[in-house]
């Protein structure tokens, strides 16, 4: 498995352009990714995996709606300038920190075609290089960052990684399942794929998670536009054709994920890593304790 053709991931994007329809009314004008997960928005703790993992480069792929995102990574000179003459000297710099994490870059997706069409969105910035894709929904906390859990099965094997989990066969319908024949613990070498099969057309499972390495021979396949699962350019549809002439392998993820997709997702996070942080643990508790 060794000498496949492999390169330094340094770029990652992170298609941010979705509607949050599931989030309304509040997603009308503030950003899905911005909504709070404990003490600090859910697209914060995506971009800090992608460069705990060695990527330098951050590509958002937003929409109508996100300019809040960019204000977040933004500088604001008058809230530092109101931070500082207040004596607020940790507050400051935190906010300042926050502006100088990485090299941020922003392109459209003008159109609603899917996560496909939102990573062709960004060929112009990864063109001729592997590149990673982090689905900020899906937020991983562990000892060791996901996407550098997948850097490191590229840097070893080359080719195409993605992030694997098994899921109960009832909830197939909700990923992209794989069907995969395991080469080492936790990888496995990605034979074919489906997005959102039905519990009886799933080739597996194991599902796809929000976490790609993924090779820049995936764009030309997302150029042609074919249409998949709910008339949108489907990503797994282009890897499905990948497989067949480069390795696409899959990593069982060690570490938690939240899906803070959906409300009941969202909240549930937000509880659980509340539960987690000494200071708001007993918060938490007494809350629940008074409503009984």
């Amino acid at each position: 498995m060794c000498g496949r053709e492999k390169a330094k991931v340094t770029k990652c994007l992170f298609p941010v352009a979705g509607l949050g329809t599931r989030f309304l009314p509040v997603t009308k004008e503030i950003a899905k990714e911005m909504l709070p997960l404990v003490n600090r928005p859910i697209i914060s703790y995506g971009v800090e995996e992608a460069l705990a993992s060695g990527c330098s480069d951050i590509i958002m792929i937003t929409g109508r709606a996100k300019r809040s995102i960019e204000d977040y990574f933004d500088r604001s000179f008058e809230l530092e300038q109101l931070l500082k003459a207040r004596g607020k000297d940790e507050l400051h710099d935190m906010v300042v920190g926050i502006s100088n994490l990485a090299e941020i870059l922003y392109v459209r997706q003008r159109e609603p075609l899917g996560l496909g069409h939102a990573v062709l969105c960004g060929e112009p910035f990864c063109r001729g290089e592997y590149f990673g894709v982090v689905l900020p929904d899906d937020v991983f906390v562990g000892d060791v960052p996901v996407m550098s859990q997948l850097i490191d099965v590229h840097d070893r094997l080359g080719g195409t990684v993605v992030a694997l989990e098994r899921v109960p066969r009832g909830d197939v319908s909700r990923y992209g399942i794989v069907r995969s024949e395991v080469v080492e613990g936790g990888i496995h070498r990605i034979l074919d794929m489906v997005e959102k099969p039905s519990v009886d057309e799933a080739p597996g499972e194991y599902a796809i998670m929000g976490r790609y390495v993924l090779s820049p021979s995936v764009f030309p396949l997302l150029a042609e536009r074919r249409l998949g699962a709910g008339g949108e350019i489907q990503l797994t549809d282009a890897l499905r054709r990948l497989a067949e002439t480069e390795p696409v392998w899959g990593v069982v993820y060690q570490g938690r994920r939240f899906d803070c997709g959906t409300q009941k997702g969202w909240l549930a996070a937000n509880v659980q890593l509340a539960l987690e942080d000494p200071d708001l643990r007993k918060v938490v508790l007494d809350v629940v304790k008074a409503s009984q």
